[in-house]
């Protein structure tokens, strides 16, 4: 198991090191995205589980498409007692999707789903957790094989997460 988190750790750390190797255009070289705050990681279910919203204090994750996001800033939604708090500290995908929160529907399968509710997970993934959240990481099912090998077509989301005006 350790040998099958290398290889994601190693996976993502060549990822990370060719984007930044890309040449960069006039317009990036303007607009520089604010640094992040945290590192990205690697999830287990396990280890996503932790950040449910039911520590105090302990900040709040929530997976959609294989991607971690830290909704902690909508503690009044995801958070302890909140209404999508059964949500938090999980890949919810499937539940996004369906707009459900079913506990059969929590979960990142999206095996059978209407072509309305994929577009629904697209819309609310790029329109609110992308566009709303910080990524502070992968689930392991978004970097690995079911083997335990790394994913070749693993790509880094884009993170939108400054404003221009911020910028000048």
């Amino acid at each position: 198991m350790a040998d099958r988190f290398r290889r994601a750790l190693a996976v993502l750390a060549l990822v990370v090191l060719l984007g930044s190797q890309e040449a960069r255009t006039e317009q990036e070289l303007r607009f520089k995205p604010q640094p992040r705050q945290r590192p990205v990681r690697l999830f287990t279910e396990a280890e996503l589980a932790r950040y449910n919203g039911q520590e105090e204090g302990q900040p709040i994750y929530i997976a959609v498409k294989g991607v971690v996001f830290d909704v902690t800033s909508g503690k009044e939604f995801y958070g302890k007692g909140a209404s999508y708090n059964v949500l938090s500290g999980k890949d919810s995908t499937r539940g996004i999707a369906k707009m459900s929160i079913d506990p059969v529907d929590l979960t990142h399968d999206t095996t059978g789903l209407t072509t309305e509710e994929l577009q629904s997970l697209d819309e609310t993934f790029n329109n609110v957790y992308k566009a709303k959240y910080p990524i502070v990481g992968y689930t392991a099912q978004r970097i690995l094989n079911e083997d335990g090998s790394p994913n070749s077509n693993f790509k880094p989301e884009d993170e939108p997460h400054f404003n221009i005006k911020e910028e000048f």
